[in-house]
């Protein structure tokens, strides 16, 4: 059993506890009002495993010793109230589905760290609960986290597991980043090579772009249009929000090699292209050809058949004008569109694809550099250069999700010196992280009104498998999941003490859940990897 302020994120009113109310035992019922099947289904799965008990479905709502899910349409949508009451019973009621489901993840949490194993280790226990209520509304609507899995391929299995970790900590959206220089990651029929091709490298460079090392072994996957099904649906029932990205018009070498056509082939042998193997900013980039653009919306077509997201990444961003500069199909392209030079050729490609998703209804979300040029009518911003671009983008009235490099981004290490496994970046402790602060501060109100949300990002270029991407992003997206939820006071004035004492109770769950994070009394042996150059000064991150 865990006191209620062990809960991480921290809940916005906890009443209690008082005395025993509430024990999970093989009497145990669930009844799920209409609307709060998904997560009956999801306690039933967890916690019945968990404890080995059965926790039969019962139709009575009155029901002694038994869990009760039901909405209230009088709370927000997300928001839950989390009742024990003395009689043995547990009421859950939500706003909608979602808020019973994270009512429920807070009941898990209540319930210890064995309810985060898949079975008992010994005799199976019980577990009883204090008569308390917790009531939490969640701060921002979207709450997320990105991961890279064309740099490094994470299987299917280990996407579904990182939705449920997402689910554990009230994070609701997964963006995937599926293509990228160095990988295109997501079937498409009707261009196979994507995969085909598209899908390998011979190589990969090891660490940091400037190591002189390399790992020779072929690196490569793919997610049928099945398995992202699959993904979607499974998030889906933890009420995740599933965004994919395809990035464009940069980092697009594997996408070029699969089809040379669409590079600017008047000044490239776009021919001698395979896919990028090392890491950094690919000159390669898209033709600005008509042609393009019907391959990619062919792409869109079959995405949007897979995805039902109301928003579409199409990254936009770091796209070298190099190549559009050389080339004279390019030139010819911006003087008859009357563009404003190469910035206004990335702006085309962007607001095409902003009027191609709007007229099908969905949304384009894109990075800051989408700003140069002028940014698109409908489009939203992924802040990422820090707060700039997305303080540029709400004055300007469009939406914005933050995510700023200095602050969330997962990849860079934990620590100072030189004994973190990969130290690129700004070191960007558990505690920094705890404080940061996703809307700027002196943003008026209406302007701060488009903040949509934040989301960490995981850059795979470092992380070569499942156990390095669970060292970069735990334990610090424990804290970053409390700023995403929890009503937090500004930055300086956080209790950072009282978190360290939650994380002690949360480590436990982590260790249930077999995550490979930080210990928070310095790195792992089992990480450390010597011999990789590239470690930047501090204030310099690389970028890799």
């Amino acid at each position: 059993m865990t006191h209620p302020m062990d809960l991480i994120p921290a809940p916005a009113r906890v009443e209690g506890p008082y005395r025993c109310g509430f024990l999970l035992d093989a009497r145990t019922t669930l009844y799920a009002a209409p609307g709060t099947g998904t997560t009956e289904r999801w306690l039933r799965t967890t916690l019945g495993a968990a404890f080995a008990l059965p926790l039969r479905e019962t139709a009575d709502e009155n029901a002694a010793n038994s869990v009760r899910l039901r909405t209230d349409g009088t709370l927000a949508p997300e928001a839950y109230r989390l009742h024990v009451v003395a009689d043995r019973v547990v009421e859950i009621v939500g706003g909608g589905p979602a808020g019973v489901f994270w009512g429920a993840q807070t009941l898990r949490q209540l319930l210890g760290p064995e309810a985060y194993r898949k079975a008992p280790p010994g005799t199976a226990p019980t577990a009883a609960l204090t008569t308390q209520t917790v009531e939490d509304t969640p701060r921002f609507a979207w709450r997320g986290l990105l991961l890279d899995v064309s740099r490094h391929f994470l299987p299917k299995d280990d996407v579904l597991r990182y939705v449920d970790l997402l689910a554990a900590h009230k994070l609701n959206v997964l963006h995937l980043h599926l293509t990228d220089d160095q990988g295109w990651r997501i079937e498409i029929k009707r261009h196979p090579r994507l995969t085909g091709t598209g899908s390998w490298r011979a190589r990969s460079k090891w660490g940091h772009r400037a190591s002189p090392l390399w790992d020779d072994t072929p690196h490569g996957g793919f997610y049928t249009q099945d398995d992202i099904r699959e993904i979607v649906a499974y998030a889906a029932e933890r009420h995740i929000t599933v965004v994919p990205e395809i990035d464009l018009p940069g980092h697009s070498q594997a996408a070029i090699a699969a089809y040379p056509e669409l590079g600017n082939t008047d000044v490239v042998d776009t021919t001698a292209l395979t896919v990028w193997d090392t890491w950094g900013v690919n000159p390669n980039v898209l033709a600005p050809t008509e042609a393009v653009l019907r391959f990619y919306e062919g792409v869109f077509e079959e995405v949007l058949d897979l995805f039902p997201s109301t928003f579409v990444h199409v990254g936009g961003d770091e796209c070298p004008r190099g190549q559009w500069k050389a080339s004279p199909a390019a030139q010819a392209r911006i003087r008859e569109l009357g563009l404003s030079g190469e910035d206004g050729l990335q702006s085309w490609f962007i607001r095409h694809f902003d009027r191609w998703l709007t007229a099908r209804g969905r949304r384009l979300i894109g990075w800051d550099e989408i700003l140069e040029g002028g940014l698109a009518e409908g489009a939203a911003v992924s802040s990422w250069r820090g707060y700039g671009g997305g303080i540029a983008a709400a004055e300007a009235g469009h939406d914005v999700v933050m995510c700023p490099e200095q602050q969330v981004y997962l990849d860079h290490r934990q620590a100072p010196g030189e004994d973190e496994p990969m130290p690129i970046g700004y070191v960007r402790t558990l505690e920094d992280v705890y404080r940061f602060e996703p809307v700027p501060p002196g943003l008026a109100p209406e302007a701060a009104a488009h903040i949509l949300g934040t989301q960490a990002n995981v850059w795979t270029e470092v992380m070569q498998d499942r156990a390095r991407i669970d060292y970069q992003v735990f334990p610090r997206l424990a804290a970053f999941a409390e700023v995403a939820w929890s009503a937090l006071p500004a930055p300086e004035a956080r209790d950072y003490p009282a978190f360290e004492r939650r994380m002690n109770t949360h480590y436990r769950r982590l260790d249930a859940l077999g995550v490979d994070y930080r210990p928070p009394t310095g790195p792992h042996p089992r990480q450390r990897r010597p011999g990789v150059l590239g470690r930047p000064l501090e204030g310099t991150p690389p970028n890799v």
